[in-house]
């Protein structure tokens, strides 16, 4: 499956009038899915709400990037802050989605996103207080990484960025859904079979009444 596909089923996720931060890497980029007419908020905590899509370097407004470091456009009524602002937003669970990145997430629902043990991390930022503060947390991730090992795990081994945060995982092969009583397979890539998916799992999946394609 083609990253283009996982980026585009992500973007169904968001709905009109939400207010929603979307992590570095492959989050960032749900943007080019989405309508410039859908009135929506991207909150980037370096002090924005209501960015919008990235422009050229051109075009660019030197002192106006996102928490990734990206020349960005806003949209019109955004609005600009410092920091303790909008951390003040994350904290109070102000925010309707986070879209995050990671290495490994697991069947609990924890993630770890921040960092390799023996490799250079800038630190934590901001993924932490998404994670724990943000009422739904979405996780965006290849299914495998470039040695085909699964990254959706029983349990995380690399340093945890936050525990029990996460409500749903989609991959480049699947949608699956933390539930009470484990992870729930409830779409699978066109094109794969529920028996691959598994196969390609480490965690425990439990398999829903009718799993859908996309």
């Amino acid at each position: 499956m083609s990253i283009d596909k996982l980026l585009a089923r992500a973007a169904k996720e968001i709905q009109p009038n939400m207010k929603v931060n979307l992590g570095i890497g492959l989050p960032t980029k749900i943007l080019d899915y989405l309508d410039d007419a859908m009135p929506l908020l991207i909150h980037s905590e370096n002090g924005i709400l209501g960015a919008w899509k990235k422009t050229s370097p051109e075009l660019a407004e030197p002192q106006l990037i996102d928490a990734g470091g990206q020349y960005v456009s806003t949209v019109p009524g955004a609005s600009f802050f410092d920091s303790a602002v909008s951390f003040a937003m994350i904290r109070r669970g102000k925010l309707d989605l986070s879209i995050l990145g990671t290495f490994e997430v697991d069947q609990e629902g924890s993630l770890a996103n921040w960092k390799i043990p023996g490799k250079f991390s800038p630190g934590i930022g901001g993924a932490m207080e998404l994670a724990q503060k943000t009422p739904q947390v979405l996780v965006l991730c290849t299914h495998n990484d470039k040695a085909g090992r699964s990254k959706i795990l029983k349990q995380c081994r690399l340093p945890i960025t936050a525990s029990h945060c996460v409500n749903r995982i989609i991959t480049d092969k699947a949608v699956m859904d933390v539930t009470e009583d484990g992870l729930l397979l409830k779409e699978v890539v066109a094109g794969l079979t529920v028996e691959q998916v598994v196969r390609d799992t480490e965690a425990d999946l439990i398999l829903a009444d009718k799993i859908e394609t996309f």
